[in-house]
């Protein structure tokens, strides 16, 4: 008698490999999109963005920490200039990386939830043209990391309550701590989803010892950062804290907090992502999913309740965008193309979202010449200053684009002061700046000057690298008359005056000498956290 004998063979998931497919393709349209975009404002007139300086500067100085910021995104700057030198389109290319992998994690997060390619589309078109995420993907910044970070934390969640590995946990930490090195916000996340995983039956995921091991994982990884945060006296804190007295940013009620996300995300996309949350929170089909509606509900709460900028919630939004996709899909599932299973199975939808979105472009990435950006603006009527997330007046551009403005003129102005010097005087001389956006243009952008130094953020830790203040090339808004009751010399030697530049930055650029104090005796004095 002979005795068969068989394998069992598991399949492969068909739907995970079309579903990671269709993911990387739309990936790849949001990345050569970018790419694109970055190589032509360098050719229209644009430079770098005041935040990308001062990054780029931090990637030289590199820490556990910073005032202002994580440290993530300071090794983001020092790879982007290793790799691709000081190119525009360079510095940005992890930014857009980032940015298509929210892509790419919300069209996985559809499918995760049970969706199929028409909901993985309708999902990853609604994050494709939002505004927010084009503006925040343009430009060197943690911002464009942490959708990656916080979706990667819930994707391992959602295959754990699937059935997957309780070490997926792993996977959880590890996305969870790197998140808190990139931005101190994801620690407002984790403790949304903390307490909307606590009252529904999902808490059952916190009571294992991977769920533990996965949470050891995360402190792990952001201990250094605490650890610095401790060793220089709570710095972001301060930081913080001066934000809320000084009235820093625009404070939002609830309800206009709202109406910003909807406009931040696009009106229309509201269809999709609006639907993922109702979805999510009231169909019988999405009783396991309740946490992550909950999620999104407490995070809102906590950041229309610190007053925080309306931008702050962007990261969360691709997790309702996938549910979105699925509720669309489950409520059209007898339409043909539904059925068929086709990519673009909302058509009208889907072109009013692509219409919109090439419409509202030079709102998220400015692909125009600035005099026909503002031509543009007001002939449709879309920017006013309510764009702003700051008090600080603007002039004929948004802040985020004023900020590109001006930089260069003040580094020629500064050289040339600093070249007039004999060079007994060039010898002592130093750079007194009073923002970060000011010292590290001169810093990045200058050729043979001496560092500029600030009392701004994370310059003030950095402190005042030799100047003395016997001779000073100072930038600020002071007055004369107020300049001279710190100095014996001082003359007004040039000016910052770019007309599209923030109107705070028109200031002047003062040669001064004979400093009454010297500058490492009053260093604390220059301090400003804001």
């Amino acid at each position: 008698m002979s005795s068969a004998h068989t394998t069992v063979v598991r399949p492969t998931d068909l739907s995970l490999r079309a579903a990671l497919q269709l993911a990387l393709l739309f990936a790849a349209i949001k990345l050569i999109l970018h790419i694109a975009a970055n190589l032509w404002e360098a050719h229209i007139g644009y430079g770098y963005f005041r935040d990308e300086l001062y990054y780029i500067i931090c990637g030289r100085h590199m820490a556990w920490g910073y005032v202002d910021h994580g440290p993530g995104v300071a090794l983001q700057a020092k790879l982007a200039v290793a790799i691709f030198g000081k190119s525009l389109a360079g510095i940005r290319m992890l930014s857009a990386l980032a940015g298509a992998g929210r892509v790419f994690l919300t069209g996985v997060l559809a499918w995760s939830l049970g969706g199929r390619r028409p909901a993985q589309a309708l999902a990853m078109i609604g994050v494709l043209v939002a505004p927010q995420y084009l503006a925040l993907d343009s430009f060197l910044s943690m911002n464009s990391f942490e959708s990656v970070f916080w979706m990667g934390c819930l994707l391992a969640l959602i295959l754990i309550v699937r059935g997957g590995s309780e070490r997926l946990w792993l996977l959880f930490g590890v996305s969870a701590g790197l998140g808190l090195l990139n931005k101190p916000s994801m620690a407002f996340f984790l403790f949304a989803l903390l307490a909307a995983l606590l009252v529904t039956r999902q808490r059952r995921l916190l009571f294992s010892r991977w769920a533990a091991a996965g949470v050891a994982l995360l402190i792990l990884i952001a201990l250094p950062n605490l650890i610095w945060q401790m060793h220089n006296h709570w710095p972001t804190l301060e930081f913080l804290h001066n934000g809320q007295i000084e009235n820093k940013n625009i404070k939002l009620a609830p309800l206009p907090f709202l109406v910003k996300q909807i406009l931040n995300l696009q009106p229309a996309t509201v269809l999709i992502w609006g639907a993922g949350l109702v979805w999510l929170l009231r169909n019988p089909l999405a009783k396991s999913w309740r946490w992550l509606g909950l999620t999104y509900l407490f995070f809102l709460a906590s950041m229309m309740a610190l007053h925080a900028k309306d931008y702050y919630v962007s990261p969360i939004y691709p997790i309702l965008f996938a549910a979105g996709g699925i509720a669309w899909e489950r409520r059209y599932a007898n339409r043909r193309a539904v059925a068929q299973n086709r990519v673009y199975a909302f058509p009208i939808m889907e072109t009013v979202l692509l219409v919109a979105g090439v419409i509202i472009l030079p709102m998220g990435i400015p692909v125009l010449r600035p005099s026909t950006w503002i031509a543009y603006t007001k002939a449709i009527h879309l920017y006013n200053a309510s764009g702003n997330t700051e008090n600080a007046a603007s002039g004929p551009l948004p802040q985020f684009y004023a900020d590109r403005f001006g930089w260069q003129e003040e580094v020629d102005q500064v050289s040339r002061i600093y070249h007039s010097l004999s060079a007994e005087d060039q010898a002592k001389a130093g750079i007194s700046c009073s923002n970060y956006g000011e010292a590290s243009a001169i810093n990045v952008l200058g050729h043979g000057l001496p560092a500029a130094i600030s009392g701004h953020n994370s310059y003030w830790l950095w402190g005042p690298k030799g100047a003395t203040g016997e001779v000073m090339i100072v930038i600020n808004n002071a007055t004369p008359e107020e300049m001279r009751k710190y100095y014996d010399s001082v003359q007004v030697a040039g000016r910052m005056d770019h007309p599209l530049s923030m109107p705070f930055e028109h200031r002047n650029i003062y040669l001064v000498r004979g400093r009454h104090k010297n500058v490492l005796d009053d260093w604390l004095s220059f301090k400003h956290y804001i």
